[in-house]
């Protein structure tokens, strides 16, 4: 089987259903608050892109979405490793293993633009854009 989709570029990489994401989904299911699930899986992204959209959203305290984002963007690019990807290469939105990483990359957008950093922020919408994605969508999966 070869490791390369029909454009020549590198497979679409998905994280695994079992990931540290499917654990936190599976607490909030169950009423945990958000906060309460990064204590049950802090490897996950989701929680960290919850965190961050809520201190962008509710508390506006984009230094702190800034600290959340970037702690689930980091936690992210480990379980897409782990995965195969090598920094290139579709990250499908679609694919509900990827979108907490994904949530935590746009919220680390947002973020860094709320602070002056813009070089950071343009990086990152560049990054969902080569994974194939877009701030639009990635936006309506919250």
């Amino acid at each position: 089987m070869s490791h390369e989709n029909l454009l020549g570029g590198p497979a679409p990489t998905l994280l695994p259903d079992d990931a540290a994401d499917a654990e936190a989904r599976a607490a909030l299911a169950d009423g945990s608050s958000v906060r309460d699930a990064a204590r049950v899986a802090p490897a996950a992204s989701l929680v960290w892109a919850l965190l961050a959209e809520e201190a962008l959203r509710d508390t506006g305290d984009p230094v702190a979405a800034y600290a959340y984002a970037r702690t689930g963007y980091h936690r992210g690019l480990d379980a897409l490793r782990r995965a195969g990807w090598r920094g290139q290469g579709p990250v499908p939105a679609a694919h509900v293993p990827n979108q907490g990483f994904l949530r935590a990359l746009l919220a680390l957008a947002e973020a860094a633009e709320a602070i002056g950093e813009d070089p950071e922020a343009e990086r990152c919408l560049q990054l969902l854009a080569d994974s194939g994605t877009s701030a639009e969508e990635v936006a309506a999966l919250r």
